[in-house]
């Protein structure tokens, strides 16, 4: 079969690849369409550590049951699929508590990290356990139903919050998760939403999609200005969705006394910490890792119009185009936010 692969760093091959084999409680999908995910960006330039060459990337997939394990039921082939990034055993102390994203033995698709080597949806084909499949519905395409892994994300992490109706809440990061956390927020009940980001484009459309106001992150009044937002105590939530210093900092100390603070994006493994500002503020803090189980969730949400998806894609291509797309998002100077790729 064809498949992106990722011989070395920065170099990608379109090239021919083994078949998968089927374990017999695994499905065969045909892929249809995945998505170009930050995650893989970072993996590319090898600053992840996570996808060691070679390695065929992509964990943001739906398509087509084209075969099925000895032991597979309830499944046929034909049927039109998602599946979770996160290949969990379902059998360990966390999968039983429906922890599914802290699995003991957990494997994301698409990723190589030393401990583990997993292909994932950037080829014609794709074997996977068939407890992490998903219907799709009939009235969504496979493009839009790409969309469930980054939703999932941005739903669970808006979960895990304490959000209640007319709350306040703060969005640091206007990237594609972050656009996706705004919508959630908005589902979720939160009143005004406050959206930060570099970008005044990606500011505009987090008003489009649901922020009440948004601010650029290098005002060097904006904390004053969240404050004024806000009633002049802070928000009520925060949810930070980069993974630096700064970032942190401002989802930290933009909050009331009290406040709740996700947790949601790790560019960096490390950041400096304002301890005393979560000790004396009584600050609780929220790490939100992957998903539990959302992808219903998100689709339902796709369907109804509730989240909103069309303003987010910024190219569907073929998936030998695809070592293109990398480079230029990689570059970053087009403004581009989900890219999809159809083998």
């Amino acid at each position: 079969m064809k498949a992106l692969n990722l011989v070395a760093y920065q170099q990608f091959e379109y090239t021919d690849v083994p078949d998968p084999s089927l374990a017999p409680d695994e499905v065969l999908v045909e892929v249809k369409a995945c998505g170009i995910c930050g995650s893989d960006i970072h993996g590319m330039d090898g600053s992840s550590g996570r996808r060691q060459p070679p390695i065929v990337m992509g964990h943001e997939g739906s398509g087509v049951i084209r075969e099925l394990g000895a032991d597979v039921q309830h499944w046929n082939v034909g049927d039109r699929v998602t599946f979770d990034s996160t290949v969990y055993c379902g059998d360990c102390h966390f999968c039983k508590r429906d922890q599914v994203n802290l699995c003991e033995n957990r494997r994301v698709l698409g990723v190589s990290c030393g401990d583990y080597r997993r292909n994932g949806a950037f080829a014609q084909y794709l074997n996977v356990p068939a407890r992490i499949l998903y219907r799709v519905p009939d009235n969504l395409s496979f493009e839009q139903a790409a969309f469930a892994e980054p939703i999932s994300i941005a739903l669970h992490a808006v979960s895990l919050v304490p959000v209640q109706s007319g709350d306040s809440a703060v969005v640091v990061g206007a990237g594609l998760i972050g656009l996706l956390v705004v919508q959630a927020l908005k589902i979720a009940g939160a009143g005004k939403i406050i959206a930060v980001d570099l970008d005044d484009k990606r500011l505009a459309l987090a008003k489009e999609l649901g922020a009440s106001v948004s601010l650029r992150a290098d005002d060097p009044e904006i904390l004053t200005k969240i404050q004024e937002e806000t009633g002049g105590d802070g928000a009520d939530v925060s949810m930070e969705v980069v993974g630096m210093t700064p970032t942190l900092n401002l989802a930290i100390h933009c909050l009331r006394k009290g406040g709740s603070a996700g947790l949601v994006g790790n560019l960096s493994a490390q950041t400096e910490f304002p301890m005393q500002a979560v000790v004396t503020r009584e600050i609780t803090l929220y790490g939100s890792c992957a998903a539990t189980g959302e992808y219903a969730d998100a689709l339902r949400y796709i369907a109804s119009g509730e989240i909103q998806i069309d303003p987010l894609i910024s190219a569907t291509a073929p998936l030998s185009e695809g070592a293109d797309w990398f480079h230029r998002l990689y570059k970053n100077d087009e403004g581009l936010l989900k890219v999809l790729l159809q083998p």
